[in-house]
């Protein structure tokens, strides 16, 4: 194009460089797509958390949904724990279990033989004289049986004890609730941080397979 084509027809000239410059940029439609898709559901993450306060932008209230179902999410993670993860009757079967196993008895059997041997005879010397090892078996035998007998009608005390004053579901939602949102926050990411980067990966590959899409419906029109 000369200088007389250019000044004669400046529009047709500002027209031409428009269109050369838009084909030129247009090959960047992919990649700008990507990064609007990765931007987009970068904040939608973000916006789970934040704003921490509700704030009100012409008259409309915002705030991250976490910080403004804190309260809900307690009441629903307590009821999970206590109904499907801990139960009370999980927690005192354990201890009855525990208290009362072979195990238990064998070392409280120890136990005792050790103190009999050991302690009484050092307190009355004059046992010795009578306390063969068939007597010393039999006496722990007794005490075993005895001290079973006792752990496990306090395991049943304590088990209806803590059933009426402890309550799993309550004890949940007080430490959830009290959580600040900070701690949620640091909590979460870092519980399910793959799966929020994941989330932002999707939506850059969402973005560029759109813009590809975008970008072959252009150049063939």
């Amino acid at each position: 194009m000369n200088w007389f084509s250019f000044i004669s027809n400046p529009k047709i000239h500002t027209l031409a460089s428009l269109q050369e410059e838009a084909s030129s940029f247009i090959w960047l439609l992919p990649i700008l797509a990507a990064l609007i898709g990765w931007i987009t559901n970068y904040l939608a993450v973000k916006m789970l958390f934040h704003p921490r306060q509700a704030i009100s932008i012409g008259g409309v209230q915002f705030q991250g949904v976490f910080p403004k179902r804190q309260k809900q999410l307690a009441v629903k993670l307590g009821t999970l724990v206590a109904e499907e993860l801990l139960s009370m009757d999980q927690i005192t079967n354990k201890i009855r279990d525990n208290a009362t196993s072979e195990a238990s008895m064998d070392a409280i059997g120890k136990r005792i033989e050790k103190t009999i041997r050991e302690k009484l005879v050092h307190a009355f010397p004059m046992l010795s004289m009578f306390l063969s090892d068939e007597m010393v078996e039999k006496v722990t035998n007794l005490f075993r049986s005895e001290l079973k007998d006792f752990l496990t009608e306090s395991v049943e005390e304590l088990s209806h004890k803590l059933e009426k004053e402890l309550d799993v579901k309550e004890l949940v939602c007080e430490k959830v609730e009290g959580f600040s949102s900070d701690r949620v926050e640091k909590l979460l990411v870092n519980l399910m941080k793959k799966e929020f980067k994941f989330i932002e990966l999707v939506g850059a590959v969402l973005g560029f397979f759109i813009g590809c899409v975008q970008l072959i419906i252009t150049t063939s029109i």
